[in-house]
């Protein structure tokens, strides 16, 4: 049972810079000075602050990372164009925080968040830390919006203020089922998932899909989203004689897994969700990567407007390539940017209607909210590996941008 929403009133936004150190934020080098040459006076910025959390630092460092620096992008973007809302100039500000993909840590980091006053909050990247949190933001009236988490439940609780830009895994669990049967007419399925809420959640999907479609599962693991041996668990796979193995998970175990399935000579493709369709899963899993299948929500990146110009940026930028999910954390930021302007405020209050009620051209996608606060028309593509890169197969469903 959901718990009633509550007012979202915030306090007022303080005009004047806040001290760094007391709000626990970090800065950016790229966030144009108020004193610089055609920038506002100190005395008519709005400041706007952002919180952002995914995992800084362990084995999902790279994808939380990645997150950051989408909305990072996004938010030197809107102060280089001296984003106006209410009339007055706004400089964004991104407090990012390190959730660890600890589902605790995740709250924690909230909860200061929450303290902090932030005006919305882009995140968290897994469903295991986003959906504890949004309890958090919700009884402090904050908006989300996530750019990554899939689970369905994150948008099911109730929480008004809960969005994602992103298809959620009851979409994608139905397509890499029907695919699996379907497509690449596999019957005899074997599944793995690590337990955590994205990863169980994608793979119980699946298994509904793939059944629904006439496959047997004919074998379901189980292990941990820290383990990176998994010899006993695949010779145990390996006795049902699979014709796919399923992996619901991320890129830290996948690939490993994919690596030692090469070394028991199992000649059995992988097939997984978006958490490990990414660039460090051929890193980990060399040889064994090839063949492999994963889907993505959402639309191949040159397919995106203007993916392929954020794709040159951000490498210039940062210097490394985009591993999944930054160009969904840049529109988190953006739409809810758009949300502020049209309300005329950054008080979630006044903006939340807006963002509700959305009809925003962002890079990913045309980003229009149903009902729960999920993206409406949202696409799934999927990939094979083929010589240590993704190729795009076919796209389901989605809407291109106007």
């Amino acid at each position: 049972m959901s718990l009633p929403v509550p007012s979202y009133a915030l306090p007022a936004l303080l005009v004047s810079v806040c001290v760094l150190a007391a709000c626990g934020q970090q800065t950016d080098s790229a966030a144009p000075a108020a004193a610089s040459a055609g920038a506002p006076e100190a005395a008519d910025v709005l400041v706007v602050r952002l919180g952002h959390v995914a995992p800084l630092t362990g084995p999902q460092s790279h994808l939380g990372k990645d997150n950051e620096n989408g909305a990072r992008l996004a938010v030197d973007d809107l102060n280089a164009e001296h984003f106006v809302i209410g009339g007055r100039t706004a400089r964004f500000e991104l407090l990012g925080e390190d959730d660890q993909a600890d589902p605790r840590q995740g709250t924690t980091v909230a909860q200061k968040l929450a303290d902090s006053n932030v005006n919305a909050v882009i995140g968290h990247l897994n469903s295991g830390t986003t959906i504890p949190a949004s309890r958090i933001y919700h009884d402090a009236g904050i908006v989300q919006v996530s750019p990554s988490a899939t689970n369905p439940q994150y948008t099911r609780q109730g929480y008004k203020g809960a969005f994602r830009v992103f298809a959620d895994d009851v979409q994608q669990g139905g397509v890499l089922g029907a695919f699996a049967v379907d497509t690449l007419r596999m019957k005899r399925i074997a599944v793995i998932d690590d337990r955590t809420a994205y990863g169980q959640g994608l793979a119980d999907e699946f298994e509904k899909a793939a059944k629904a479609a006439g496959a047997e599962i004919v074998a379901r693991e189980y292990t941990t989203d820290k383990a990176t041996d998994f010899a006993s668990i695949l010779t145990k796979v390996k006795s049902t004689t699979p014709d796919l193995l399923f992996y619901g998970g991320m890129d830290t175990q996948a690939g490993p897994m994919a690596r030692q399935l090469k070394t028991l000579g199992m000649a059995v493709p992988m097939l997984f969700g978006d958490g490990a369709c990414t660039v460090e899963f051929h890193k980990l899993a060399g040889e064994g990567a090839e063949g492999s299948y994963c889907s993505l929500p959402g639309v191949p990146l040159d397919k995106m407007a203007g993916g392929s110009a954020f794709r040159d940026r951000y490498m210039a930028k940062f210097n490394t390539d985009i591993q999944l999910y930054a160009p969904y954390a840049y529109d988190a930021v953006r739409v809810v940017a758009e949300a502020m302007r049209k309300a005329g405020s950054v008080e979630a209050d006044k903006f939340l209607p807006e963002l509700a009620a959305i009809d925003y051209p962002g890079l990913t996608a045309e980003i229009r909210f149903d009902e729960k606060g999920d993206i409406k028309d949202g696409a799934i593509t999927l990939y094979q590996a083929k010589s240590g890169a993704w190729t795009a197969l076919e796209t389901m469903g989605g809407k291109a941008q106007r």
